[in-house]
């Protein structure tokens, strides 16, 4: 209490009432928008929520297909992916539309299969013949071809053949379509080659002069 003098005594000073705080009136319509602020905020949580557990089959790579290879069902896995927004996997009902295709890519294990990454278009390219040729082991340039692979094929010297003549190699580029391993353990190779040399590759693989070069791999 605070004091106060007068004539030197002291005396009481007046004390001031407490001061009174009125209460804000909140507006319904204030009210109201909170409400359903609220409300619209718990939806997209709820829809978040739901958008991430949504599951789907899809097809998945099982193992390495090399490009050009025809596609089985034995390469392809079904897998249950979660979310999923911004991916365009080929869904699991659609495993018959992949199977017998090409791989338009190399395909990796353990990734999600997309429709670019096949193809049901032939190799061969305009202007170009397809031929088989047989080899033996040592004389495959690389351990495993693969469909894409570029080759060139070198005509070797005729034995019957005398000087400039005998020396001279003819080049022939080709591209590996397909290849295949007899049970003799000998190597077919698929190749496409352009139509013109086509008469000449054929004749040189009878005579068994034809040499096989890896020029780039796939």
């Amino acid at each position: 209490m605070s004091l106060a003098t007068r004539n030197g005594s002291p005396v009481d000073a007046p004390v001031s009432p407490p001061k009174v705080v009125r209460q804000r009136r909140v507006r319904p319509g204030l009210l109201g928008l909170a409400v359903l602020l609220i409300a619209l905020g718990g939806l997209g949580a709820a829809f978040a929520v739901t958008s991430v557990r949504a599951t789907g089959s899809y097809l998945a790579v099982a193992r390495p297909v090399e490009v050009g290879r025809e596609i089985s069902a034995a390469d392809l896995i079904t897998v249950q992916v979660a979310g999923g927004q911004g991916l365009r996997p080929v869904p699991a009902g659609r495993l018959d539309e992949v199977i017998g295709k090409r791989a338009a890519v190399a395909l990796v294990p353990g990734t999600l299969l997309t429709l670019g990454q096949v193809t049901d278009d032939p190799l061969l390219g305009p202007g170009q013949q397809q031929i088989a040729l047989g080899l033996k082991t040592a004389q495959v340039p690389a351990r495993d071809l693969h469909p894409g692979d570029k080759v060139l094929l070198v005509s070797t010297p005729d034995d019957n053949a005398t000087g400039a003549a005998a020396a001279a190699g003819t080049r022939f580029p080709a591209t590996v379509i397909d290849t295949a391993s007899p049970a003799n353990d000998d190597k077919v190779l698929y190749l496409a080659l352009t139509i013109r040399d086509v008469p000449a590759v054929v004749a040189l693989a009878a005579q068994e002069r034809i040499a096989v070069v890896l020029t780039e791999a796939a």
